[in-house]
């Protein structure tokens, strides 16, 4: 069988998953932004020649928009 993994380059494209792995020249850490009272996020921007790679796939499986 035989996977072909595809590659987001245009503006807006997401990634969806429980672990993600980037790579980048240049990491901005962001303060963290509020979901929900319990469920806090993180963000980041990745600059020169970011890449990241879905490690583990989310478990939950909806549309991505």
């Amino acid at each position: 069988m035989v996977i072909y993994m595809t590659t987001n380059l245009n503006k807006g494209d997401k990634l969806k998953g429980e672990k993600i792995r980037c790579e980048a020249r240049k990491i901005k850490l962001l303060k963290p932004s509020p979901k929900t009272s319990r469920h806090k996020t993180q963000r980041a921007i990745l600059k020169n020649n970011a890449e990241c790679e879905i490690e583990i796939e989310t478990k939950h499986k909806t549309k991505v928009n």
